[in-house]
């Protein structure tokens, strides 16, 4: 199984509006994309300094279902999305 975990700092012009819009994208996309096994979306809590806002935690069987999920349509037009309201994003890909 490979987890692919990214982190995003969203910018803060409308930025509840902006978690709470990505959110709900990225947790349809499970349904949308047959090689995404499992998926986690949260909001960060605890607003320290070293916080991203969100995290993206995702499932795959292997490095082909994440590499099909990459440029999926519907995983595009939420990346589209992420691009215009984030500032900074980070990714960890392990297997397990």
């Amino acid at each position: 199984m490979l987890v692919h975990i990214v982190m995003f700092q969203f910018k803060e012009e409308n930025k509840e509006a902006n978690l709470a819009r990505v959110k709900t994208m990225l947790e349809a996309l499970p349904s949308q994309i047959s090689t995404l096994k499992a998926m986690e979306v949260g909001i960060d809590v605890s607003h320290s300094e070293r916080s991203f806002d969100m995290v993206l935690v995702s499932k795959f069987e292997d490095q082909a279902g994440l590499d099909a999920y990459a440029p999926h349509s519907a995983h595009q037009a939420v990346v589209s999305v992420i691009k215009e309201v984030t500032t900074l994003s980070k990714v960890v890909d392990y297997i397990i």
